[in-house]
């Protein structure tokens, strides 16, 4: 046995369900005994799960074509498939001599810093009780899922938060391919990626199955922030036999492997560059974009526009004079200060007034 790790395992509604949205109880049980041989391998497990919204419509006769698209009522049916989806996993677990403990959150977990860090805590309690954390988004109060698309990024930050050692991302494909294999029968296997660029987004696409609304373009994200934050990631089949072992195991053909980087961000500058939303945009000339990328403060004298209102502390998105967002950061003034102070230099400010808009501790240049 080696050395023990910290594992995330995410699985996306379609692997989960069958094709009327109805929870596949034998695809959970394969998964689960999946768990239970890492486990027993001496490693630790999170399990992020989709499926809610999908296993509680069937319920209430809203499965297939009937599926709702307002917000509301698919929060109100992810009340419904949440627990029959709770109630499968703690049964095929206990199969295992396995606990489950379920961890609902919301984006506000990952946005408020001091909720952020509690999460990580209970998380890390609970596998050092032996749980095995079952992490679902609280979709009763929360839209935000229904728009990032299937639990990706989710996982991608609890990854960060319990200090995990490699991330999977399970899907109802063999892993990200050189095509679509809908239109190109030649398409074969990535087996790893180095370092993710603007060639391999484009080839993961967009939205894929009708259940499922993550698609490769998600689980791309998804392993990008996990290389960012130090956490190697493994995109495959979930209907594979052994996956879970043998992607923490390295075996050849597993999947799609995506390198974790060298430089590890610390958790707050991840916790800024991908998991707070933008409240607004600071556009910046090319003097203020060059001093940023060099580790610098933004002063007001390199503000070009202050683009919507916001508080002071608020996350806004750093863009250039081209309309590319570089970075990212937390702002020290409210929006309404920053705009009488634009384009100002420090020493002709009158007292009192900001001339510094977001300072080098706060702010994130964004990989590209």
């Amino acid at each position: 046995m080696g050395e023990s790790r910290t594992i995330v395992v995410k699985v996306g509604t379609s692997s989960i369900t069958d094709d009327d949205g109805v929870i596949a109880r034998a695809a959970i049980e394969k998964l689960c005994a999946d768990v239970a041989a890492v486990r027993a391998d001496g490693h630790r497990v999170v399990v992020v799960t989709s499926g809610a919204i999908a296993a509680g419509l069937p319920e209430i006769g809203m499965g297939g074509d009937r599926r709702p698209t307002d917000t509301i009522t698919l929060q109100a049916v992810a009340t419904i498939g949440q627990s029959a989806l709770m109630g499968v996993y703690r049964d095929a677990l206990a199969a295992h001599d396995l606990i489950a403990g379920q961890v609902l959150l919301v984006p506000l977990d990952f946005i408020v810093r001091t909720q952020y860090v509690h999460a990580g805590q209970t998380l890390k309690r609970l596998l050092e009780l032996g749980v095995v954390p079952i992490v679902n988004e609280n979709d009763a109060i929360a839209d935000d899922e229904i728009r990032w698309g299937d639990n990706d990024r989710i996982a991608a930050l609890v990854a960060n938060l319990v200090d995990a050692d490699r991330l999977i991302l399970l899907t109802d494909t063999p892993g990200l391919l050189t095509a679509d294999p809908r239109v190109d029968a030649s398409a074969s296997l990535i087996e790893e990626i180095v370092e993710i660029d603007h060639q391999t987004e484009a080839l993961a696409g967009g939205a894929g199955s009708a259940r499922g609304s993550g698609g490769m373009a998600s689980k791309v994200t998804a392993a990008k922030i996990a290389a960012w934050s130090g956490v190697s990631s493994v995109i495959a089949n979930a209907d594979r036999p052994d996956v879970i072992r043998d992607a923490v195991e390295g075996v050849a053909g597993v999947g799609t492997t995506i390198r974790a980087r060298e430089t590890r961000w610390p958790a707050r500058k991840l916790w800024i560059a991908f998991a707070v939303v933008a409240r607004g945009s600071v556009v910046v000339d090319a003097g203020a974009r060059s001093a940023l990328e060099r580790g610098k403060s933004l002063l007001a004298a390199g503000v070009a526009e202050i683009v919507g209102d916001f508080d002071a502390g608020s996350p806004v998105e750093v863009i250039d004079t081209d309309g590319e967002i570089f970075a990212k950061g937390l702002v020290r003034h409210t929006s309404k200060e920053l705009r009488a102070a634009a384009g100002q230099r420090s020493g002709d400010l009158p007292a009192g007034a900001p001339h510094i808009v977001v300072h080098a501790d706060d702010l994130v240049t964004l990989p590209r």
